[in-house]
């Protein structure tokens, strides 16, 4: 007889029998009602439990159910949570070097910024920088697409327009935004549509085409600019306490790796799909005009971050030695690039 096995079965079959289930607790920094940002902490927790048949259970938490966004990197180090749906770029403030793990200005698509991960000593470099001096453990398990770089009240036709904005930012952009005149703020998706609201802010990045729509942002601003220089693509991470990480057997910690790596590829895919429709519903419903920054401006975005990652290693060894890293791994990658790929 033929018999078909599923690797969800052959994880169960291997399993069976042995200790009682793990329960760790997992807070994420972004709801499940966001695809693509939140629902996949959830989707991860699912897939980890089918392939344990029930071995290992992550309790997903919603933002701020057991501590504040901003404490989570800590109480993940102390094992106040044992982990949490995180993007590492919110430890900058403890680790500077963190955005570059994550996403920064004008940097790789998620080809090339994979391959440094996994395969040009990323990932090595950041467990180095962060396991044992803050006792965690951090596995990519999801991806982002390019966003938007602003939606903008008023139409920006050159730097000068940019020049006393107040606008939410995230990671290294807002130290970009900074260099040329920009009040740049750093918040979450709830407060930066709060502060929309009440004016507090006049402008924002924030998403891609499909999650904008969904949050409204046209109801705020119908200027709408791209590329995405500031991101081109994201990793989301779980970040474990190393403690609980080393609780688990060979087998557990190799099933949470495989599930994130797949993820890592649907979320990809999922990403570039979806963004198309939400972009021209808001063009040709809600009054939106989609422009592209002009060669003057991006030419400044770009000349800003060179001064800012000069900055930012004169200031941090770990940042200084990662960006070194990138930069010789992007290019030695460029030969490739130029010539495997299409121009």
């Amino acid at each position: 007889m033929k018999r078909n096995f599923t690797l969800a079965a052959c994880a169960a079959a291997l399993l069976v029998g042995t200790a009682e289930a793990k329960d760790i607790e997992m807070q994420s920094i972004f709801p499940e009602s966001l695809p693509l940002l939140g629902k996949p902490a959830w989707d991860m927790s699912q897939r980890v439990d089918t392939l344990t048949a029930g071995g290992i259970k992550f309790d997903v938490k919603a933002p701020g159910e057991i501590v504040a966004t901003g404490e989570v990197w800590d109480s993940v180090s102390t094992g106040a949570v044992e982990s949490s749906w995180y993007s590492i770029g919110f430890a900058e403030g403890v680790v500077p070097a963190a955005p570059l793990f994550t996403t920064f200005p004008f940097g790789p698509d998620i080809k090339e910024y994979a391959a440094w991960w996994y395969y040009g000593g990323g990932q090595e470099k950041w467990s180095e920088m962060t396991e044992a001096e803050y006792n965690i453990k951090t596995i990519h398990c999801s991806t982002l697409v390019p966003e938007a770089s602003g939606w903008f009240r008023d139409e920006i036709k050159t730097l000068d327009d940019l020049k006393g904005k107040k606008m939410r930012f995230f990671g290294l952009g807002a130290s970009v935004m900074g260099k040329l005149g920009v009040e740049a703020q750093s918040m979450g998706l709830a407060d930066t549509m709060s502060a929309l609201n009440t004016g507090a802010i006049d402008s924002a990045e924030l998403g891609f085409p499909f999650l904008d729509n969904m949050v409204g942002m046209y109801d705020h601003a119908k200027h709408y600019y791209f590329p995405g220089w500031h991101q081109q693509t994201s990793f989301l991470s779980v970040i474990i306490n190393l403690d609980t990480w080393n609780d688990l057997s060979d087998q557990e910690r190799a099933i949470i790796e495989t599930a994130c790596e797949a993820q890592v590829l649907k979320t990809m895919a999922e990403g570039e799909a979806v963004q198309l429709e939400p972009l021209a519903k808001m063009q040709a419903e809600n009054g939106v005009t989609v422009h592209e920054w002009p060669e003057e401006i991006l030419n400044a975005y770009e000349a800003a971050w060179t001064e800012v990652a000069a900055e930012k290693s004169a200031a941090d060894e770990d940042f200084k030695t990662t960006w070194e890293s990138i930069q010789t791994f992007r290019e030695n990658y460029s030969e490739w690039k130029n010539i495997g790929y299409l121009k």
